[in-house]
């Protein structure tokens, strides 16, 4: 089977953005990691109505993903984000080279 993107969005809460990266990169992305998703691009938008972020992760299968999004660990991981985040929105897509929104 082919792998598969899960493209995630969010705006971080305003007045946030300190505890937001403090948590990115201490917690975020190590649990991603721990899930068992290959991080492969994030994006920061500064101008325009796009997102704040854009992150990309790879994942073997249509079947993980699935199982993935449907895990006590992806939901508790959430929740925390939730605190941090806003408009969290994603999607699983067939992956293809370069960048796929």
């Amino acid at each position: 089977m082919n792998s598969v993107k899960l493209l995630m969005s969010w705006d971080i809460l305003p007045g946030r953005e300190e505890d937001y990266f403090e948590f990115h990169i201490r917690k975020f992305v190590p649990a991603l990691e721990k899930l068992g998703l290959k991080l492969s691009e994030a994006w920061l938008t500064v101008y325009g109505s796009q997102p704040r972020m854009t992150a990309e992760a790879l994942m073997p299968d249509l079947n993980s993903a699935k199982s993935l999004l449907n895990s006590n660990d992806w939901e508790d991981l959430g929740d925390e984000l939730d605190d941090l985040v806003e408009n969290f929105d994603y999607k699983v897509i067939p992956a293809r080279r370069g960048l796929q929104l």
